[in-house]
C-alpha cells in the first residue's frame, strides 16, 4: 500500500469516528517525518463549537506535540477538502501539504480561490475519494431518512 494511502486510511477510521458520534465524518491525521503525530475527527456537536473541524483540531493537536505553530514540514491528510476556515488555518500554521479525499462543492475552499492555503504548499486531492464520498453521502442518507 502507498504511503499517502495509508495515512489517508488512518484519516478514514477518524472520520468513521466521527460518524459515530453522530458527527459529520470528516477525520484527519498529521503527519511529520513518516510518523502520525496528531489525530482528529469532527467533533462541532460534541463541543458546541462551529470551528471545531477535524482539521482544527488535528493542526492544535500538531502544534502541541511539535512544540511551535508553524507545520511546514507536516502534511495534513483529511477525508473531505477543507473549508476557508480551515484553509486558512493551514495557511497561518504554513502547513507544508495538504491531502485530501472528496471534493467539496458547496463549501471547499477551492470555490473561493486556490490560494487560500500557504504558497509554498503542496496540494494532493482525491486521494481515496470515493470511499470518503461514500462515507460523506451515506451518514446524511441517514440523517434525512431519520428526519422523514
Amino acid at each position: 500500500m502507498e504511503v499517502n494511502e495509508r495515512y489517508m486510511r488512518e484519516a478514514l477510521r477518524e472520520a468513521l469516528l466521527a460518524a459515530g458520534k453522530d458527527e459529520v465524518p470528516v477525520g484527519a491525521v498529521v503527519v511529520h517525518g513518516n510518523r502520525i503525530i496528531a489525530r482528529a475527527h469532527n467533533l462541532t456537536e460534541t463541543l458546541c463549537d462551529a470551528t471545531a473541524h477535524a482539521e482544527m483540531q488535528a493542526i492544535t493537536s500538531a502544534a502541541n506535540f511539535i512544540g511551535g505553530k508553524y507545520l511546514n514540514e507536516c502534511t495534513l491528510y483529511v477525508t473531505l477538502e477543507p473549508c476557508p476556515m480551515c484553509a486558512g488555518a493551514c495557511f497561518w500554521a504554513q502547513v507544508g501539504q495538504v491531502v485530501y479525499g472528496a471534493a467539496d462543492p458547496k463549501r471547499g475552499y477551492s470555490l473561493l480561490q486556490q490560494n487560500l492555503l500557504h504558497p509554498k504548499a503542496k496540494v494532493t486531492q482525491g486521494l481515496l475519494a470515493d470511499e470518503c464520498s461514500k462515507l460523506m453521502s451515506d451518514f446524511f442518507k441517514k440523517k434525512r431518512a431519520y428526519i422523514q
